[in-house]
Formats: structure tokens, C-alpha cells, sequence
């Protein structure tokens, strides 16, 4: 199982973090070490004094392929779920100031939580699913799946391009504007369509 990412793929959140606004779909990678399920604690790392929360709709792949068409992409999903791409800012600033891929920044350990799926059936249309993120009972992010960039198809079509997506595979999204700094005891919840599918502190 593979985490993939897609950066940058709402207009104001590239905006508040001062970079351009793609033409093509940005992807990173977080090894399946990042994962954090059932709830669990989020453990503030050591090495970051300015780790950053990134709520995200995140896919989860329920077949093989590679090289998939976009008309297609939707068979090679079936649920869709909610999860926080954590991001240790400051170690990420250091990387890109110096020309260095920052996966250090992004791919550590726990830097991936992940909630409740929900099959993909709910939605009747997958360009207008509302997602939300509250930190400490305060709404911080509150998206929409139809600012995003590019959709979920067009996503599955250009990552399958490069690297084959196998059943199990979660991909997250993107994120809206309104990303900020985490704390410890915080206590993070998020939603999609107003149901909970996620709720942990952070220790």
C-alpha cells in the first residue's frame, strides 16, 4: 500500500501559501509508515517546531491499473474518506530554499491520519462532496470537492501515467485554503456531507 499526494490542487490554498497554481496535477509520496488509523494519537514530532495540518478527500483504490483513461477512473475507486496531511513547515521551507526534495517534510512517521471511508455511492455527484475540518471545536477548513483543480478522475488518469495504483492505495486530493500550525492537546475532528469520520488529539 502507497500514499499519493496531490499538491496544490485548490486555487486559494496555492494563493495563501504564495505559490504558482499548477497546469498539471503536483504529486508526492508518504510510505505506508505515515498511516495513522482508528483514531489514534497524533505524537508531535521532535524534529519540527511548525508542524502544519492539511485537511483532504482522500480515494481509496479498489483496483489494479496503470495507464488508465480519464473515462474510466471512476471504476478504479469505490470509497472516499478524510484524512490530514501533516506537514513539518519549517523543515519543508529549509528544503525548498535549498533546492532539496522534502519528502523529510512530509513523510514521516504518523504524518498521515486517515478516518472512516464511505462508499462512493453516497454521493451523487463527486464534484460537490463538503468536507470540514474543526480544531478544537473551531471550523479551520471547510472545502468542496468542486474547487478542486483537477478531479478525481483527472487525478487517477495522470498519476497512473507514472506509477501503476494498486487495490489498497490511497490517494489524497488536495487541500482547501485555511491550512495553519497543530499543537499539542489539540483535538482534531473531520467531516464529510456533516459526518464524522475522524477525531484525535494530538499528544
Amino acid at each position: 500500500m502507497k500514499i499519493i499526494c496531490i499538491g496544490r490542487n485548490y486555487i486559494e490554498h496555492a494563493k495563501e501559501l504564495k505559490n504558482p497554481v499548477p497546469e498539471k496535477p503536483v504529486f508526492f509520496m508518504k510510505p505506508d509508515t505515515a498511516l495513522l488509523q482508528k483514531n489514534n494519537p497524533f505524537f508531535y514530532p521532535e524534529f519540527s517546531n511548525e508542524v502544519h495540518y492539511e485537511a483532504e478527500l482522500v480515494l481509496k483504490i479498489s483496483r489494479n491499473g496503470r495507464h488508465i483513461e480519464e473515462k474510466f477512473a471512476h471504476k478504479y475507486f469505490d470509497e472516499i474518506g478524510i484524512g490530514i496531511d501533516f506537514t513539518a513547515r519549517d523543515i519543508q521551507a529549509e528544503c525548498k530554499k535549498r533546492g532539496l526534495p522534502w519528502e523529510i517534510a512530509k513523510a514521516f512517521d504518523q504524518s498521515a491520519p486517515v478516518g472512516k471511508f464511505l462508499p462512493k455511492s453516497q454521493f451523487p455527484d463527486l464534484n460537490n462532496i463538503n468536507f470540514q475540518l474543526k480544531v478544537n471545536g473551531e471550523v479551520r477548513q471547510d472545502g468542496n470537492s468542486k474547487d478542486m483543480i483537477f478531479s478525481f478522475g483527472h487525478i487517477i488518469a495522470y498519476v497512473s501515467q507514472f506509477i501503476s495504483l494498486k487495490t489498497g492505495d490511497l490517494i489524497f486530493t488536495g487541500t482547501p485554503e485555511g491550512v495553519g500550525p497543530t499543537a499539542i492537546n489539540d483535538h482534531f475532528e473531520a467531516f464529510i456531507e456533516g459526518k464524522k469520520l475522524l477525531e484525535f488529539n494530538v499528544k
